[in-house]
């Protein structure tokens, strides 16, 4: 029986950068673009020996590796002709089984493991295509630059490799091609739907079904805290550095106000390298004292998340973090005083946020009719619109925002200047202050590290519609991503089978 587990993809409205430190806090979204893992054996019957075999296969890359996996060490070894492998992925699936074995305390359990993995392990993995830029595939059908030509594209479609790296045409043989991407951390979400889904199969966790989460407000479980240390470890291996781990954190739990761990906790897995077994090391990570904090977070009702993808090519996030890391250092008082400043805007927003979210509740009628009402006018007659206190006392939590997300755009704006790298680029600047002023926009802003990658606006009522037609009219791909709550979820089948059946019952209606 195939186990299938799917894992969001992220948008960080604020906390660009000071995310990296704490105590600093910032707001992540889970969008409904996700990542699917899809377990199930690859042999019927238990093959004795010492090694298992892994299979994994990306259909959307046309590719497939092979590996032996050591039933002593847990650690993979490619056996395939091409150089297909996937850190990430390879990471994911040790951590994994090293943290099964971990958690079988009695050789009863251990035995049943090994069984289990000596019938070996088939992964497949594909992702929405939202993570993906097909921009240019659009561009070269000659089709309009909106979110129905999007759409027209199959589900999971191929992903088809840049003709041109960062030194020129690419030589297959000497240079890895590269696939353009929109930022929704496709590697995190891929992550943790791996680390997931082998957890499950292996019945170590037990993942909640996604038809049953869709209202369920806990994050707090003890299966999704193991998978959230597990992919947290994996992914910071893979990618060779401790970052604040918001991502995989939006990818298990969903939407948050989050507050990094303190790095130490994977010091034991950074030495790994040095032969300490990797069962240990995962036993050692499992028991250190994670202080992260997730505090449930999503946008108030009647608000639309839309991402928009200018075509201007990605940025390279690290190097970004590297160049403020060193502005920071090579001018402290000037750097504290924005990182001060930054941060009072940031919690500006999430305070009146979480406001409008508590006047929906508790006045909701009142609530709907400002909303509706100022999502068919610009910001300035916001405040027209009100006809008592209440609603004005709405009007102004929304104005309040608005500002707030301004404040939060002048000081990142700054800090890219200081430092010296594209952080809100000119480009950019015109493309959000022209959506700030269409009608209907509370927010606008590059998430993350900013860059040119993906922008964002969070729109009131039924506006998101005119602002997807301005930002095609801008040369602005609107992506099919919204905000969906829900972090990492069981699956009840191949999504792909899902889609076939729904367009066959289409035909046959």
């Amino acid at each position: 029986m195939a186990v299938v587990v799917s894992a969001p993809g992220k948008v960080l409205m604020t906390g660009g950068y000071l995310i990296l430190e704490r105590p600093n806090a910032g707001l992540v979204l889970s969008t409904s673009s996700r990542f699917y893992a899809i377990v199930k054996s690859l042999y019927e019957e238990i093959k004795p020996n010492a090694w298992a075999d892994v299979r994994v296969t990306s259909p959307q890359l046309s590719r497939e590796t092979t590996y032996k996996l050591h039933l002593e060490k847990l650690t993979l070894q490619s056996i395939s002709l091409s150089d297909s492998a996937n850190p990430f992925v390879e990471h994911a699936v040790q951590y994994a089984v090293a943290a099964a074995h971990a958690m079988c305390i009695d050789k009863g359990k251990k035995d049943a493991l090994h069984k289990r993995l000596l019938q070996g392990l088939d992964i497949t993995i594909i992702g929405c295509n939202d993570f993906y830029s097909y921009r240019n595939h659009i561009e070269a059908r000659g089709l309009p630059l909106t979110p129905e030509a999007l759409a027209s594209l199959p589900p999971f479609s191929s992903i088809t490799f840049n003709t041109e790296g960062p030194n020129g045409p690419v030589d297959g043989d000497t240079i890895k091609p590269e696939v353009s991407k929109t930022g929704l951390g496709s590697s995190a979400a891929m992550t943790t739907a791996v680390v997931a889904a082998v957890l499950h199969y292996l019945s170590v966790v037990n993942l909640p079904l996604s038809a049953k989460i869709q209202n369920e407000k806990k994050m707090v479980s003890s299966d999704l805290d193991l998978v959230h240390i597990v992919a947290q470890s994996a992914h910071c291996i893979a990618q060779g550095k401790v970052g604040s781990g918001f991502d995989v954190s939006a990818a298990v739990y969903g939407s948050q106000r989050y507050v990094r761990f303190s790095p130490g906790v994977l010091s034991s897995a950074q030495v790994a390298a040095n032969g300490k077994p990797l069962e240990e090391v995962v036993t050692s990570i499992m028991k250190e004292k994670w202080d992260h904090e997730k505090i449930q977070f999503s946008l108030p009702p009647l608000m639309t998340l839309l991402l928009g993808e200018p075509g201007s090519g990605g940025s390279s996030t690290p190097s970004m973090v590297g160049s403020v890391k060193r502005w920071k250092i090579s001018d402290p008082e000037k750097s504290q005083e924005t990182w001060i400043r930054l941060a009072e805007a940031n919690s500006m927003l999430e305070m009146q946020l979480k406001l409008l979210s508590k006047f929906a509740e508790e006045q909701w009628e009142t609530y709907k009719f400002v909303v509706e009402s100022c999502s068919r006018c610009t910001y300035e007659k916001w405040m027209e619109q009100a006809s008592n206190p209440c609603q004005e006392a709405v009007i102004k939590s929304l104005l309040g925002a608005r500002d707030a997300i301004l404040e939060i755009r002048f000081h990142m704006q700054q800090m890219g200047k200081a430092a010296g790298v594209p952080i809100e680029p000119e480009s950019q600047t015109q493309l959000l202050d022209a959506t700030m002023n269409m009608e209907g926009v509370l927010l606008a802003g590059v998430p993350g590290a900013g860059g040119f990658d993906a922008i964002f606006a969070v729109t009131l009522g039924e506006s998101g519609s005119n602002v997807t037609k301005a930002w095609s009219s801008l040369g602005v791909l609107s992506l099919l991503v919204r905000e969906d709550a829900r972090g990492v979820s069981l699956e009840s089948g191949d999504p792909r089978e899902e889609i076939s059946s729904s367009i066959s019952s289409i035909h046959i209606e």
